[in-house]
C-alpha cells in the first residue's frame, strides 16, 4: 500500500513482513525483497509521470539489502523520483531504518519508460530538468550512485 508524504515529493510504502514472506532464517526472502522493491519503484514512477502514466521497467539499475527484515517487522519504503529524461523516470528507494538500527534497511534504483500502446517509448507529460537541482539527503547519494552505473551501462 502506497500513500502520499505531506511533501509530496516522495512516495511512501509500507508492508507487514509475514511468514510466507521469509526464508528458512526467519528473515525476509530476496525474492520477496525484489518484488516489494519493484512494487514501490513503479508506485514511485507512476505518481511522478501522471495519472495518464503507461509505465514499463527498463532496468532495476541497483537494490542493496543491508540488514535482515524479521517477520513480524513493518518496514517503510521511502521513493523519489531522482532524474527524468524524455520518456524515462529514474526512482530511487530508500528502506527506512529499522528501530534497532541507525542505517537504511534497503536501497535501490530502478529506471521505467513511458510507453505507447505498441510498446513503443512516448514522451512524458512534463519535459526533464535540464538543470536538477540538488537533492537532500538520501537522494542525492542515490542520484550519484546512479550517475556512476549509467555510465558503466552505456
Amino acid at each position: 500500500m502506497a500513500e502520499s508524504p505531506p511533501n509530496d515529493l516522495e512516495t511512501l510504502t509500507h508492508r507487514l513482513i509475514l511468514p510466507r514472506d521469509a526464508n528458512h532464517y526467519g528473515t525476509l526472502y530476496a525474492g520477496v525483497l525484489l518484488s516489494l522493491a519493484l512494487e514501490a519503484g513503479y508506485a514511485t514512477a507512476f505518481r511522478a509521470a501522471g495519472l495518464r502514466a503507461n509505465l514499463v521497467l527498463k532496468r532495476v539499475l541497483d537494490v542493496r539489502c543491508y540488514e535482515p527484515v524479521p517477520v513480524g517487522r513493518v518496514v517503510l519504503i521511502r521513493g523519489r523520483e531522482i532524474h527524468r529524461a524524455r520518456a524515462q523516470i529514474i526512482v530511487a528507494l530508500y528502506g527506512e531504518p529499522l528501530v534497532e538500527h541507525g542505517s537504511p534497511w534497503m536501497d535501490g534504483l530502478m529506471q521505467f519508460v513511458q510507453v505507447d500502446h505498441e510498446g513503443r517509448p512516448e514522451p512524458l507529460e512534463d519535459e526533464p530538468d535540464l538543470d536538477p537541482p540538488a537533492l537532500e539527503s538520501p537522494w542525492e547519494t542515490l542520484r550519484v550512485r546512479m550517475r556512476k552505473l549509467l555510465q558503466v551501462r552505456q
